[in-house]
């Protein structure tokens, strides 16, 4: 219990290091932010830091679904106007920025409620959402009734759709107290849980699935009302066109499969995972990964992929256990088959330095196998599921993709129908016939959600490395 304890304190000062880093592109005060330049061309969209909005991923480069949306309606509709993003402190300060004419579009995460349509005009909603009371499972017994959580400490983001919901509730148990917290997020209130500063909070269910990845005593007690839906907000003053030009964007997206695509890949692995899973996968990354990191490192240099997509993908495999062996004699931490091995020049699997670093080129190969014209991240998740069931099977599913009016080119989709090759009435019309095709996919997304925790917590460089990887290129 207590290096658990002393592993969540370790994990908390890097989150502490993350917030910092993406704090870092907030206006110090809100009088910083100009007001909109009619002479300039740029759509200005104001939105906050969190994982389901805009946040610098870890090659400091913009992402986060509203970041992606954003920049795909400018690209389509506007490709000779500028992108700026104002990143407020909180979602509190989204809608008056927006109404004080800093900005052309919220894109901030936020649910259509009956006060919010009083004050701006919303797009059609892209996502819905379920708002759900958040505990701490290893401290308090989850509660069955309202009641049960009156008197204790709980909080929401000020300004929030959870606040309105608070609010309606206290209607019916007027003894219902919580705190509106200024400044900060739902993300952070959450970890306040994980770490007993708080009984409970509330926050939308793809933001609390994404969080129990990292916390794993977090638990949803139960779905506070109706489920919200989530949209893009402008002034009611804004010029019709661009107001079309919204409109028009997100049922684009929604008809040709980019948006269930881009949903997918934030959201779609979320689930995977059981709090077991994640406890585990946290205490080895301290116990066991170091003694592998180093590979994981050289396999990176040795390859291009990412040294965290590799470990995640060796995790899933043999959980690190290098002796690890399957029933169809599939052996080592890459978990090699003996053809895959006499391929990549293997001569003894159970050896970490070949095994790794085997793996991780025959996961290249595969990734260079699939179609170029396919874009990244799909075009590894392809891959990833090549790796598992075999590339022929995962080009039945691709087929079956394209036959159905889905898209062959992108996971969201290709997922879908290799399930269906567990299915007389579809694997009899492909070329390779019948697979156990829900395998592949619980696969990747398992890799997806360890590789996230690793990207979480572990540095794609570090000093060490990079001293390493200039001594390799000599």
């Amino acid at each position: 219990m207590i290096d658990t304890i002393k592993q969540y304190a370790k994990l908390a000062i890097i989150l502490t290091a993350i917030t910092c880093i993406t704090a870092c592109n907030a206006p110090k005060d809100e009088t910083d932010i100009p007001a909109l330049d009619p002479s300039k061309k740029e759509i200005v969209f104001v939105t906050h830091n969190g994982p389901s909005t805009y946040y610098l991923n870890n090659e400091n480069q913009a992402a986060g679904i509203e970041n992606d949306l954003a920049v795909l309606f400018v690209n389509h509709y506007y490709p000779d106007h500028e992108i700026r993003f104002v990143v407020v402190k909180s979602i509190s300060d989204v809608i008056p920025t927006l109404l004080k004419g800093k900005a052309h579009i919220a894109a901030a995460n936020l649910s259509i409620t009956h006060l919010r349509e009083h004050l701006v005009l919303f797009s059609p909603p892209y996502q819905e959402t379920q708002q759900q009371l958040v505990f701490n499972s290893s401290i308090n017994k989850k509660p069955s009734h309202i009641h049960q959580i009156i008197g204790k400490r709980i909080a929401v983001p000020d300004g929030t759709s959870y606040a309105e919901r608070l609010t309606e509730l206290q209607q019916q148990y007027p003894e219902l107290l919580w705190h509106a917290a200024n400044r900060t997020n739902a993300e952070s209130l959450l970890e306040e849980v994980a770490d007993g500063l708080l009984d409970y909070t509330v926050a939308d269910s793809h933001l609390a699935a994404l969080m129990q990845n990292y916390h794993p005593t977090l638990s949803v007690a139960m779905p506070l009302g109706k489920p919200d839906k989530i949209a893009w907000a402008m002034s009611k003053n804004t010029h019709v066109a661009l107001t079309k030009n919204v409109d028009a964007f997100f049922k684009k997206i929604q008809q040709d499969g980019t948006l269930r695509n881009l949903l997918d890949r934030y959201y779609g692995h979320n689930k995977r995972l059981n709090s077991l899973d994640v406890t585990t996968f946290l205490t080895r990354i301290n116990t066991l990964l170091p003694k592998y990191m180093h590979l994981f490192k050289e396999a990176q240099v040795l390859t291009g992929l990412d040294w965290r997509l590799l470990a995640a993908l060796s995790y899933r495999e043999s959980h690190w256990d290098t002796y690890n062996t399957s029933p169809t004699n599939v052996r080592g931490l890459m978990m090699l088959t003996e053809s895959t091995a006499d391929l990549m020049g293997v001569t003894d699997r159970l050896d970490p330095k070949q095994s790794i670093p085997a793996g991780a080129k025959y996961l290249l190969k595969l990734i260079e196998t699939v179609p170029e014209r396919i874009p990244e991240p799909d075009r590894t998740y392809i891959a990833l599921a090549a790796y598992n069931i075999g590339y022929a099977h995962v080009e039945d599913a691709r087929v079956l993709a394209k036959r159905l009016g889905l898209n062959p080119d992108r996971w969201a989709d290709v997922k879908k129908t290799l399930v269906l090759l567990r299915d007389p009435e579809y694997y009899t019309t492909v070329k390779y016939g019948y697979a156990s095709g829900g395998a592949p996919v619980i696969f990747v997304e398992s890799v997806r959600s360890y590789q996230r925790i690793l990207e979480r917590y572990q540095p794609k460089h570090s000093q060490e490395f990079d001293t390493f990887k200039i001594a390799s290129n000599k």
